[in-house]
């Protein structure tokens, strides 16, 4: 009865909240851009930090050149940080007099640091010319209509951060990897939901540093990375948490399809547990303590419904409650995902979330384990 009371207790929970995180992403407007005269266009930094990133940093620079957003308007400025492959070759390729490339290696005088990620972006601002930054990854691609929708809604409603949506690339590859690339596309797809209603609503602060914006005046009023420069990860949310501290009204998520950012599924197990790890680090760090509350509901649920998995290869019993509560979670969260797949246009991949269930909790729970006692690897560095 015990096993059975708690089980209830901690899925009224869960359900509650993602329910209200459903209504709250239904409700946020779909944004329709208005057109800006040339005066009004704002400049616009775009901030890449790149570490070995040969493979991708060429078609991300590329999609942001064919923006549809004026040339003169906006600059990338590319922060390599100690690259020993052909990215910084492949950036100086382009000879264009908006790109800037700055060597990481310049500034930091041979010192160890915990967060290169942060030094790279808190470097490249030391140099940006434009009122709004705009941060992405070198493995991303944007949409050209990806600045001019961004600056109008930044003219429009005057935001001092503004997160953006982002989705895994097209999935091609053989059955095995289609599948887990699959599974990281729906759990990924679950987070920006959760950000957009979180943020929408201001119930909390969540962001992805793949696709956000903010403006130069206020990282700089807030301290930047002070105070938060030697965790390793956090370059998004934990200083989006130090301007909600300041602006609390002033942060709203940009939902609109000619932004969404395309970034890549990890490639392999280790990789995408690394990454996992990495996020769940910064879980205890946040300011914000009501997305930690919610990530606690989050992991000690799943880390129940591992021990009641467990315990029904013994029990018959336990089966029948491990059964029932994976089919509540997963109506639930499939209830929440129906509309933010529609956005995202991937509705064909709810089919595959009930096989997924078992794994997703059994990652929850061993990423947010490690990610409080564990290490990780981030672009061939071992950090904590």
């Amino acid at each position: 009865m015990t096993f059975i009371l708690i089980s209830i207790f901690l899925l009224i929970l869960y359900t509650a909240l993602l329910l209200y995180y459903r209504k709250g992403w239904r409700q946020i407007p779909a944004y329709v851009p208005k057109k800006l005269d040339e005066n009004e266009f704002p400049f616009i930094s775009i901030i890449i930090a790149a570490r070995n990133e040969e493979k991708n940093i060429g078609a991300c620079i590329q999609s942001i050149l064919n923006q549809t957003y004026p040339q003169h308007k906006f600059e990338i400025i590319v922060t390599d940080d100690h690259s020993a492959d052909n990215t910084v070759s492949i950036v100086e390729s382009f000879k264009k007099d908006n790109i800037i490339l700055l060597h990481l290696s310049d500034f930091i005088e041979n010192q160890e640091l915990n967060s290169y990620k942060k030094k790279s972006i808190d470097t490249a601002l030391k140099f940006a010319k434009g009122e709004l930054i705009v941060t992405t990854d070198a493995d991303c691609i944007a949409g050209e209509k990806w600045i001019e929708t961004l600056a109008s809604f930044y003219k429009e409603k005057s935001p001092v951060f503004v997160a953006l949506p982002v989705t895994f690339a097209p999935i091609g590859e053989g059955l095995g990897v289609r599948l887990f690339k699959i599974f990281q596309s729906l759990d990924f797809m679950t987070l920006q939901g959760i950000t957009g209603a979180s943020v929408f609503k201001k119930v909390h602060a969540m962001c992805n540093g793949a696709n956000l914006a903010y403006q130069k005046e206020v990282f700089f009023e807030v301290g930047g990375f002070e105070g938060i420069d030697q965790i390793a990860s956090g370059d998004d949310m934990l200083l989006m948490h130090k301007i909600q501290t300041q602006y609390p009204n002033e942060i709203m998520f940009l939902k609109s399809k000619d932004v969404i950012v395309t970034t890549k599924a990890a490639g392999s197990l280790k990789e995408f547990m690394n990454q996992r790890i990495r996020w769940a680090s910064k879980a205890d760090i946040y300011t914000d303590k009501k997305i930690t509350a919610v990530l606690l509901l989050v992991y000690l649920l799943n880390a129940w419904l591992l021990i009641v998995g467990l315990s029904s290869f013994f029990y018959l019993n336990m089966f029948y409650l491990f059964l029932a509560a994976i089919v509540v979670k997963t109506i639930v969260e499939l209830l929440f995902l129906f509309p933010v797949a529609a956005f995202f246009g991937k509705q064909k991949q709810l089919w595959w979330f009930l096989p997924a269930q078992p794994f997703h909790i059994f990652y929850t729970v061993i990423a947010g384990w490690l990610g409080k006692f564990g290490s990780y690897q981030w672009k061939g560095r071992r950090v904590k």
